[in-house]
């Protein structure tokens, strides 16, 4: 069985990292200014060609997001851009706009194209088409079940096939989504969403202003706007029979500990899949780590015709069990003990785990101590304590903690 890419998200430097070490074979970044995420998810060209040095030392491809839709004013930062990319050596880039596909073509005519899921491809002609373009790999529309995606893999199998697999999904149209431009002034189409459709509605009629109308479905109240997030970790080999090539995870702007969750846990699936095609299955463990970051309950998408992609309620909303303690700036091997850079409150006895790329394990903070040796009974954020652990942990070893 052809061993599948894994691609990871990365709003920084540091989740940039964590992806690496945490198993992705490609991670995928914003550009500043040129993406389709708010500027704490862009990453600048001197930071990015950091992460590119690292991350291809360990043999982990990136790829570069410009995929705005382009307007006049946009263009001449790309064409400042593209040259710069291709100095640093990203790998590819993943792109929307037709005018700035043919701007890389006269610019750096080598360097790979990915098309973003934004251009909506749904069909064998359409990947025709962009092959014909110079396109090398194409995101699939999400709308597409995966018989559709066979079909298309099977007509062209010349072109690379990504597919999302995993995490929060868009309301409208391929992301094609005006609300957010519409409440805020603030276009989801640039990088800068609201999501205003994870807000709670209440329908007006015009005679009756202070009686609010609710939705229903099945008694409960009905989020019409607002999706599950998918998960497919559960149908891999269909995904793989289908001849997906790369299997692409959500989420730029989630946290350092969701990039380290979702990152080694499909990590952990693919790995078995592809040594043991005939055995697998969905190990339980796999997906009570996926239910350990933060999510609005899981959904197979568009997958599979039978399942209802916004199928919510109230009571989902965001569900967090656990959130990121800190990752490990250092390993002591004379006193055996991790320098832990502190996130979130800590107090003396909180249980916590080490996220090891192949293992987790829980840590005693009773004896959380300064850098100065001097025992403590918290931390905070920015904060750097010793905790004791008798074996390496790599640097940037996630740290997390329940959610009381």
């Amino acid at each position: 069985m052809n061993r599948p890419e894994l691609l990871i998200p990365a709003g920084n430097l540091e989740k940039m990292q964590t992806a690496v070490l945490y198993g992705a074979d490609a991670v995928y970044v914003g550009v500043t200014g040129l993406s389709l995420r708010a500027s704490l998810a862009e990453m600048p060209v001197a930071d990015l060609a950091a992460g590119v040095n690292e991350a291809h030392a360990k043999g982990v491809k990136v790829y570069a997001a410009v995929n705005t839709f382009a307007r006049n004013a946009d263009l001449q930062k790309a064409r400042q851009i593209i040259p710069a990319l291709a100095a640093i050596h990203v790998d590819a880039l993943i792109v929307s706009d037709p005018g700035i596909i043919r701007l890389i073509r006269a610019l750096e005519p080598h360097l790979p194209i990915h098309l973003s899921t934004q251009a909506n491809t749904t069909n064998a002609e359409a990947v025709r088409f962009w092959r014909d373009q110079g396109v090398k790999r194409i995101v699939l529309s999400r709308e597409l079940n995966l018989e559709e995606v066979g079909e298309i893999a099977a007509a062209v199998p010349e072109v690379e096939l990504e597919l999302f697999v995993h995490g929060a999904m868009c309301m409208a149209y391929s992301g094609r989504c005006y609300l957010s431009a519409y409440r805020n002034q603030r276009s989801a189409n640039e990088g800068d969403c609201t999501q205003s459709c994870r807000w709670e509605y209440l329908l007006y009629e015009s005679t009756r202003p202070v009686e609010p109308l609710i939705l229903e479905e099945d008694k409960r109240y009905t989020y019409l706007l607002s999706s599950k997030d998918l998960c497919l970790i559960d149908h891999l080999p269909e995904i793989l029979a289908a001849g997906v090539s790369s299997l692409k995870i959500e989420g730029r702007m989630k946290s350092t500990h969701y990039v380290a969750v979702v990152a080694r846990t499909y990590r952990w699936a693919i790995n078995t899949l592809v040594h043991h095609p005939e055995n697998y299955r969905c190990n339980p463990q796999w997906l009570a780590e996926l239910k350990k970051i933060s999510y609005r309950g899981y959904t197979t998408g568009f997958a599979f015709a039978e399942e209802k992609i916004n199928d919510t309620s109230p009571e989902i909303k965001y569900i967090q069990t656990h959130e990121l303690a800190g990752t490990v700036l250092q390993y002591d091997p004379v006193q055996k003990r991790i320098l832990l850079g502190v996130r979130n409150h800590l107090a003396a006895g909180d249980e916590v785990e080490l996220l090891l790329p192949d293992d987790t394990v829980k840590i005693d903070t009773r004896m959380m101590v300064d850098t100065s040796g001097k025992q403590l009974q918290e931390a905070n954020n920015c904060n750097q304590v010793y905790l004791p652990f008798n074996q390496e942990a790599p640097i940037g070893s996630v740290v997390r903690k329940e959610v009381k």
